[in-house]
């Protein structure tokens, strides 16, 4: 059925309700037990990101994929109140489709109660020859669904616009989003999978390169192979490429990883998309200003500057791992910071940069005949996501040259090379070496844990 063969209009639509299809099988039906199991997924997926536009999120049963959902919905905590709309979009699973499908429907229910659908958007694309109303395509569908009980946990009072996507073109997909694509009163979430099916270290490779295609907004690389929501997550991306928006990975995992086997394994991502860079110009001479205060602070006072967060822009306020890092003609003159999001952003840099200065073991404190020739980068870290592997060519080939940070433990033993690192360690095979050797770490030891982040750079 296309929009031009039906005569359905949408003021004639009946108020119908389209009830929860997988309630008992890839979630609970028992509405307590649900609440529960997200709670706890949430509780240990605290993220500490800028609210986002968009977000990527699976939509496998939670035993298996709702711990990397998780990492996705609790960077919603802030704007919980203030999303009055959500805009889903997955892929078709059940049903053939040419384009994209809208429902008649006027509620869509889960165990958790239920959500009204935004008419008025959808009132708003029936202009799009390629978008028809086709309850057929939601009736079985789990793409959605699946996203739904982690929004009525995550937010507060919002409507849904909840569409399938067909045989669809990115170009479609974003021009469609940019009709519903509102303020920020408005997210979008897109619901996919990665890789089904392979092995163990197969699906960790194929993994690794979606999710760089993903981070580097290259929409043209994806499939259905790579992601079963490739057409619109590849729309997502392309209209991210046209408002010049920034992705960050919050999760990446598979089954194997939580409650499946390693024969045949399903991949899971999660990411968080901006509108803009995470801070402004304006914002990032703030934050250099204020290091350099802190320094200069430090000269004279042998402390770090204190920082009323209140003062400074709303940005600014929200907690951030940083380091900075010092340099006197190019060669290294300190660089200390912390891993965690533990700190308002303005009090992180202000520590760090003062610590750089003068608490850095492996040189003296920081002279003011030095001071004047020092050149100050801040580095802002992305929340770490830690990376599943057997082997160190694993690590290997989960790394991003140049854009990924990584941190590694064994037993007591833990380091991390900043992604800064890559300028004099370009190889991945060396990069991994001389972590460990600076972890203190031996050739022979097995790495226990290693965890992945980017970081924005600020001169």
């Amino acid at each position: 059925m296309s929009i031009t063969d039906t005569n359905i209009r949408l003021s004639d639509l009946d108020a119908t309700v389209r009830p929860p299809a997988l309630a008992g099988s890839f979630y609970p039906a028992a509405s307590l037990e649900l609440q529960h199991q997200i709670e706890s997924f949430l509780k240990s997926s605290v993220t500490n990101t800028k609210p986002p536009k968009a977000i990527i999120a699976p939509h496998a049963g939670y035993i298996y994929s709702g711990s990397t959902a998780a990492a996705a919905y609790a960077s919603l905590k802030q704007v919980s109140r203030s999303i009055r709309r959500v805009v889903i979009l997955g892929p078709a699973h059940r049903v053939y489709l040419d384009g994209m499908a809208i429902p008649t429907t006027s509620y869509f229910t889960t165990p958790l109660g239920q959500l009204k659908v935004d008419r008025a958007v959808l009132r708003s694309l029936r202009h799009l020859d390629y978008v028809q109303f086709m309850d057929e395509a939601h009736a079985e569908e789990h793409c959605i669904e699946i996203q739904l009980p982690f929004l009525q946990l995550s937010l507060h009072d919002f409507t849904i616009v909840p569409i399938v996507v067909g045989n669809a073109s990115p170009e479609q997909v974003g021009t469609l989003l940019e009709l519903v694509w509102g303020g920020e009163e408005t997210l979008v979430v897109i619901s996919t999978d990665l890789s089904h099916f392979l092995d163990y270290e197969s699906a960790l490779t194929r993994d690794a390169h979606t999710a760089e295609l993903i981070e580097e907004l290259a929409y043209a690389g994806l499939s259905p192979q790579k992601a079963c929501g490739a057409r619109p997550l590849g729309g997502l991306l392309k209209y991210a490429m046209k408002k010049n928006m920034t992705v960050l990975r919050l999760g990446l995992c598979n089954s194997g990883d939580t409650a499946g086997n390693h024969e045949r394994v399903v991949g899971y991502g999660a990411w968080a998309l901006y509108n803009n860079e995470i801070y402004s110009d304006r914002h990032k001479q703030i934050l250099l200003k204020l290091a350099h205060k802190s320094i200069e602070h430090g000269m004279k006072n042998s402390a770090p500057l204190k920082v009323n967060s209140d003062q400074f822009p709303v940005d600014l306020r929200q907690p951030a791992a940083c380091f900075v890092t010092l340099k006197i003609d190019e060669q290294l003159r300190g660089c200390i910071g912390q891993m965690e999001a533990t700190q308002a952003i303005v009090q992180a840099v202000a520590d760090s940069a003062f610590k750089a200065a003068f608490r850095d073991p492996r040189f003296k404190p920081l002279t003011e005949q030095e001071y004047a020739n020092i050149s100050l980068n801040i580095s802002i870290l992305s929340p770490q996501s830690e990376i599943s592997f057997e082997s160190e060519d694993d690590i290997i080939k989960q790394l991003q040259v140049h854009k990924n940070g990584l941190t590694i433990k064994s037993g007591r033993h833990q380091a991390t090379f900043l992604p800064a690192v890559w300028e004099n360690l370009p190889e991945a095979n060396q990069f991994l070496a001389q972590l460990k050797r600076k972890a203190g770490i031996s050739s022979e030891q097995k790495i226990e844990q290693a965890w992945i982040y980017r970081a924005e750079s600020i001169y």
